[in-house]
C-alpha cells in the first residue's frame, strides 16, 4: 500500500470523456483513496495534467523518459504502487495495444508491469466499439482477467447516437471501489440469472419481442460474480457484451428459456428472474415469410408462452427465488399478486412507462417487495440497484441456512 492508504492508477486516454476521469478522480481522493494518474500525449490535449495534480497531489506522469525522479523507473514503481489499476476513458487504440503486447508509452508500460487487477472503461465511435478487431481485442484481455465497465448508450460526441458513452461517473467509482475493496459474502453460491427479452417467431423473417435490452440482468450477473457467486446467466438476444467470469447461456424463445432455467436452477442455490420473456407466441408459424395482400389488415391468433417463474415456484424447495415486474401502473398491487401467486421469496417491480427507469436506461428505481409484507426502494445506476437487490437474496439464503441448522 502507499502511506498505507488504497492506491488507484487511473490510466487516462485521448478522449473527450477525459473530462469524467477528473470526477471520478476528486470521488476517490473524498474517500482517502491515494490517486496517480498517467495520462497519454492524446490525453493531455483535452485535460491538462494540472488539473488531476490539484485534485490528487501526486505528480502526473506522461513522459516514459522523464528525468523528474532519476532514482527509480518510473513505470515500474508506478505498477508497484497500484492496488488497481483503471482506465478510463479507454481508447480503442489503448486496447488494441494492451491487448498485442504493445508498450510504447508510460501508460502501456505501466499496463504491461502491473500485477493489480485492471478495470478499463471503453469510451469512442459506436463502430470502432462493436469493430471485429476492437471486439477481438476486448474478449482476449476479458479472458485475461481485465474487467471491463461496458459504455452506455447515447448521443457521442461525433454526432452519432448508439453505443460507446463512457459510463457515468458513479458506475465507474462503484466499479472501483467493488475492485479494490473484493466482498466476497456470495462465496460457494451458484446463483442464476435471466436477461432480456426472448423472441417469438412469426415467420423465417418476423418475431414478437419487447423493449427489453438485458442490462439489468446483466448488471445483477456482474455484481453477484464480483462478490464471489457462481454465476450462470440465461440471456435471451441483448447487444451486451458477455460478462467475463459468467458463462452464459444464449436462447432465443421463451420456450428456451425455460429449458435452460429447468435445467441449471437444479444446480443452484437462487434465481434472480430479470428477464421479460415475451408472454405470447403466434398460434402457428409460417414456414414462409408473410406477403401483403389485397386486405389492410392482418389477424394473428396467439397463446401463451410458458410461465417461466410460476414453474420454479412449483419446484423451489429450499431454493430462493426472486422474480421482477415491469409494470405501467398499479405497480405495487400487480407486484405483490405476482409475488404470492408465483410462490416468490421477492419481487423487484419498476414502472417501466417511467423515462429514468426501465427499459434501456442505465438508472433503474425500484421497489423491492418480500413476502413476510416488507417493502424497500432503491434508486440510482443499474449496477447499486443490482447490490441491493443481492443484499436481500443474501438475506433470505442466510435465514435459509439458519432455519436448516435449526432443524437438526
Amino acid at each position: 500500500m502507499f502511506n498505507g492508504k488504497k492506491s488507484v492508477v487511473l490510466g487516462v486516454t485521448g478522449s473527450i470523456a477525459a473530462y469524467k476521469a477528473v470526477e471520478v478522480a476528486s470521488a476517490l481522493v473524498k474517500k482517502n483513496i491515494d490517486v496517480a494518474v498517467v495520462m497519454t500525449d492524446s490525453a493531455t490535449r483535452f485535460v491538462a495534467p494540472l488539473t488531476f495534480e490539484s485534485i490528487t497531489k501526486n505528480p502526473v506522469a506522461t513522459d516514459l523518459f522523464s528525468r523528474e525522479t532519476p532514482y527509480e523507473i518510473e513505470h515500474i514503481s508506478l505498477a508497484k504502487r497500484a492496488d488497481v489499476l483503471a482506465i478510463l476513458p479507454a481508447s480503442a487504440n489503448f486496447i488494441g495495444k494492451y491487448a498485442n503486447g504493445i508498450a510504447d508509452d508510460m501508460l502501456t508500460t505501466v499496463a504491461m508491469a502491473v500485477t493489480a487487477p485492471v478495470l478499463i472503461a471503453p469510451a469512442m465511435n459506436s463502430a470502432m466499439y462493436l469493430s471485429a478487431a476492437n471486439t477481438a481485442n476486448m474478449k482476449l484481455l476479458k479472458q485475461r482477467g481485465c474487467v471491463f465497465v461496458e459504455p452506455a448508450e447515447g448521443l457521442l460526441a461525433c454526432g452519432d447516437v448508439g453505443v460507446g458513452k463512457l459510463a457515468d461517473v458513479d458506475s465507474l467509482v462503484s466499479a472501483i471501489i467493488s475492485t479494490l475493496y473484493p466482498n466476497n459474502d456470495f462465496e460457494g453460491k451458484r446463483v442464476l440469472v435471466t436477461a432480456g427479452p426472448t423472441r417469438e417467431m412469426l415467420d423465417p423473417v418476423r418475431f414478437l419481442t419487447n423493449r427489453s435490452t438485458g442490462k439489468m440482468g446483466y448488471a445483477i450477473a456482474e455484481a453477484a460474480r464480483d462478490r464471489g457467486a457462481d454465476v450462470v446467466l440465461v440471456s435471451g438476444p441483448v447487444n451486451i457484451a458477455p460478462p467475463a467470469g459468467v458463462r452464459v447461456v444464449n436462447v432465443i424463445s421463451t420456450k428456451d428459456m425455460l429449458v435452460a432455467v429447468q435445467t441449471e436452477f437444479e444446480h443452484c442455490d437462487c434465481a434472480i428472474k430479470a428477464a421479460a420473456p415475451a408472454d405470447f407466441t403466434p398460434l402457428e408459424y409460417s414456414d414462409d415469410k408473410i406477403k401483403k395482400t389485397g386486405n389492410d389488415e392482418l389477424t394473428l391468433r396467439l397463446q401463451k408462452t410458458p410461465d417461466i417463474l410460476a414453474s420454479l415456484g412449483k419446484i423451489k424447495g429450499d431454493k430462493v427465488l426472486c422474480g421482477f415486474a415491469a409494470e405501467t401502473r398499479e405497480i405495487g398491487a400487480y407486484a405483490v399478486d405476482k409475488l404470492h401467486r408465483k410462490n416468490l421469496d421477492m419481487i423487484v417491480a419498476n414502472d417501466v412507462s417511467r423515462s429514468d427507469a426501465g427499459f434501456g436506461t442505465d438508472t433503474n428505481t425500484v421497489t423491492v417487495y418480500l413476502a413476510d409484507g416488507n417493502t424497500f426502494k432503491y434508486s440510482g445506476t443499474k449496477r447499486h440497484v443490482a447490490d441491493c437487490v443481492l443484499n436481500h437474496v443474501l438475506t433470505a439464503l442466510k435465514s435459509r441456512e439458519e432455519n436448516k441448522g435449526d432443524s437438526h
